[in-house]
């Protein structure tokens, strides 16, 4: 058996080297190939234009004297191919097949945006391209071609939208940007949708300088100016800001207003003693545990008898924010767990700091929504053949 997997092996490495040998070579002689094509072409040109070929008699038109050659290189999907282009005397012949080529192909092109979008900085996206296509490649450059996404960026915060959404998650994640006073923090504001069908879209995403009111209203009023009236929206889930909060009273008053579990958790735990750290967690899970919404009420007031004394203010401000936390009882009993926290925007968010990371800041604010754009792009692309099925569920 033994020699059976070694021989395997060694077929298998075989097989690498032949297909690298053969494609090398595929690749190398088509490219020498255009090379000879587009030099030879270049050359009759001149040839034309100055009456003679180069060995030949005949008239010679005023200024039609050759003048060497310059070297001018196009970054292909073959490598890099580096042409000879004929000159005369004030003028250059660049080959007809070869005047609306841009210098560098669209895929080279595609690949540094997608370099970007990956997370490389600019310099290292010109390390990449470099070591594939043997074109060196400068951050500017980069820079230069990451600016092409503008107008994507326009038509995305443009786009109609339908008003089919039941569910709307609304959240923020900060990022940093490098500004001429020094690094600071804005605030990218976003909504996600999904239907009843469980179709889901990332529809829109904001930048602004913190989680204000009217940071909030920007964002919602031109979810409605899209055409997301909210006819059938069932529920709004969100972090709990009371800039949104009160943002949505003003653009979707009619729409129940969830509040996230998670986040009123974490709220709950911060300031609790250790020693009462655990007790508290299981008295509060069991309200959003309970079976229905008058068991988890009940559930409640077990926990504010139990608590008050230690912790009144922390027991008051649940009491006060306990109807909008328990709204997703009045919606079917397969998506309560979907429904009573942010979690399905935060997973967007992870993928988005983890792909921001190694570029440590953003130099500019259009560089954020360049990336945001093009990270939230790829979720939509992936999304569309993919449903939440848990949202297809008979209840």
């Amino acid at each position: 058996m033994a020699k059976i997997i070694s021989i395997t092996e060694h077929f298998q490495h075989f097989l690498r080297e032949l297909q690298d040998s053969f494609w090398g070579d595929v690749y190398g002689q088509t490219r020498q190939a255009w090379k000879r094509f587009f030099e030879l072409e270049s050359e009759r040109e001149r040839d034309r234009y100055a009456g003679w070929p180069q060995h030949g008699r005949g008239a010679r038109k005023p200024g039609g004297y050759r003048n060497g050659y310059y070297v001018r290189g196009f970054a292909t999907v073959f490598g890099t191919i580096r042409l000879r282009i004929a000159r005369a005397r004030g003028k250059s012949f660049l080959p007809r097949g070869l005047e609306r080529f841009q210098r560098r192909a669209p895929e080279l092109a595609m690949l540094i945006r997608e370099g970007f979008v990956r997370g490389l900085s600019t310099r290292q996206v010109g390390r990449v391209v470099t070591t594939l296509s043997g074109e060196g490649v400068s951050a500017q450059t980069v820079s230069r071609l990451i600016r092409d996404l503008d107008d994507a960026v326009r038509q995305f915060h443009q786009a109609p939208l339908s008003d089919e959404w039941a569910y709307l998650f609304l959240d923020g994640v900060s990022l940093r940007v490098r500004r001429p006073t020094g690094r600071k923090r804005v605030q990218m504001l976003v909504a996600y949708g999904v239907r009843q069908n469980g179709t889901r879209q990332l529809l829109a995403f904001l930048r602004s300088q913190g989680e204000s009111q009217t940071a909030w209203e920007g964002l919602l009023g031109d979810l409605y100016r899209r055409g997301l009236k909210g006819e059938k929206l069932l529920l709004i889930i969100t972090d709990g800001c009371p800039g949104l909060a009160a943002a949505i009273e003003t653009v979707y008053p009619r729409v129940l207003h969830q509040r996230c579990w998670v986040h009123k958790m974490r709220n709950i735990l911060e300031k609790v003693r250790q020693r009462d750290y655990d007790e508290v967690k299981r008295g509060a899970q069991a309200i959003y545990q309970a079976d229905n919404r008058r068991l988890a009420v009940t559930a409640f007031g077990d926990f504010r008898q139990r608590w008050q004394r230690q912790y009144g203010p922390m027991v008051r401000r649940l009491e006060r924010d306990l109807p909008e936390l328990l709204s997703f009882f009045g919606l079917p009993r397969h998506l309560w767990k979907k429904l009573r926290t942010t979690n399905i925007i935060e997973r967007c968010f992870v993928e988005v700091r983890r792909r921001t990371r190694p570029m440590v800041c953003f130099v500019n604010v259009k560089s954020v929504d360049r990336i945001i754009y093009s990270i939230f792009q790829r979720f939509n692309l992936e999304w569309k053949t993919r449903t939440l099925k848990l949202f297809t569920q008979a209840a």
